[in-house]
């Protein structure tokens, strides 16, 4: 189940935030590419799993349970559509730096 307290995973459980507090704004700078996509598809993974868990502890039932998320109680459902919400607008960030590159507009 998620709660507020669970310590973080990697990459996050190993920084040195009160040495570098923006961390997670210029960790990847010098990352390649490839690196890039192996942390994510990590992260992918992990959520794929813990969602996967929450369902087959308690079927669909676990779309609507709350868990705590810091100070706010939210539901498995709302994560998932918060998380499609932000793909989409990262998707849609992304549409638009490759407009500015490639100069093609449209569908």
């Amino acid at each position: 189940m998620i709660v507020s307290d669970a310590l973080p995973s990697a990459p996050f459980a190993d920084v040195a935030w009160d040495d570098d507090p923006d961390w997670d704004w210029n960790s990847a700078a010098e990352d390649s590419a490839d690196d890039l996509l192996d942390v994510w598809s990590e992260a992918v993974e992990r959520s794929r799993a813990v969602v996967a868990e929450e369902l087959a502890d308690h079927g669909s039932d676990a779309l609507d349970e709350t868990y705590a998320l810091g100070p706010d109680w939210v539901s498995l459902r709302w994560v998932l559509v918060h998380m499609v919400e932000e793909y989409a607008r990262h998707n849609g960030h992304a549409d638009l730096l490759r407009e500015s590159v490639d100069g093609e507009v449209g569908e």
